[in-house]
């Protein structure tokens, strides 16, 4: 399986060379090739990634816009996404049904429901293909059936919005916006996830210190066991 995170900026107003454009990662697989999520940012720059398929996570700008023009491939998603979008031109439509796994150009996806959004809600993706199992979950509270979606995952792939600050909010009965690194990085101790790579990255992480905040990660994974490193867009990485 090799990734490729063709963007690994959130919804925010800061970018550099390493972090420019919206959060996605391609995957591929015996050269097939599926890209997760396609926010503003690959509005009529999709061709130049030139997917065989497209999966979203939820419908957020920096997720889901870069197909208001429409899509040269299959798009799929939640039935909930699918009522955010219903106006776009896309003519190519499935459906994706959280805890059926689901073949998609040859590789196998689970989707999770995520805490994330009221207005938007999210999935994450259990993706697998040959021995290779990875978890992408670029914006999230937290994730249900955790112990489920992150078993037996060589790879956790996780929100990078904040570092250790909260930026969890209640609307209603739920919870709202992104957990920090930090407790993500326990989760992958808890459940047994050796590497995990920060993507979908906030402020914290775009007009940071990379240096600096490379030593505070490494930290931090050393006390939970756990790899840990920051993605930046064009970043690839083979997994056998």
């Amino acid at each position: 399986m090799k990734l490729t995170f063709l963007g690994t900026r959130g919804e925010i107003e800061a970018r550099t060379a390493a972090h420019w454009m919206h959060s996605a990662l391609l995957v591929e697989y015996y050269h097939r090739r599926v890209m997760i999520d396609c926010g503003a940012d690959w509005r009529g720059r999709i061709e130049d990634v030139d997917p065989h398929a497209i999966l979203l996570t939820h419908a957020h700008p920096d997720h889901a816009w870069g197909l208001k023009d429409g899509a040269p491939c299959p798009v799929h998603a939640t039935d909930a996404t699918w009522e955010d979008i219903g106006g776009y031109p896309i003519d190519r439509r499935a459906v994706v049904t959280p805890h059926r796994p689901t073949g998609i150009e040859g590789i196998c996806f689970e989707a999770f429901e995520v805490e994330h959004s009221t207005r938007c809600p999210a999935v994450g993706y259990r993706v697998s293909a040959g021995r290779v199992t990875i978890f992408y979950g670029p914006d999230l509270v937290y994730i249900h059936a955790r112990e489920a979606a992150l078993a037996g995952c060589h790879l956790y792939i996780g929100d990078g919005a904040t570092l250790d600050r909260s930026m969890v909010r209640k609307r209603g009965a739920h919870l709202i916006g992104h957990t920090p690194v930090r407790t993500q990085l326990t989760w992958c101790e808890q459940e047994g996830v050796p590497e995990a790579i920060v993507t979908h990255c906030g402020t914290q992480i775009v007009e940071g210190d990379a240096a600096a905040i490379d030593a505070r990660l490494r930290d931090w994974g050393r006390a939970r066991g756990v790899a840990v490193s920051v993605a930046v867009d064009g970043m690839t990485r083979v997994l056998r």
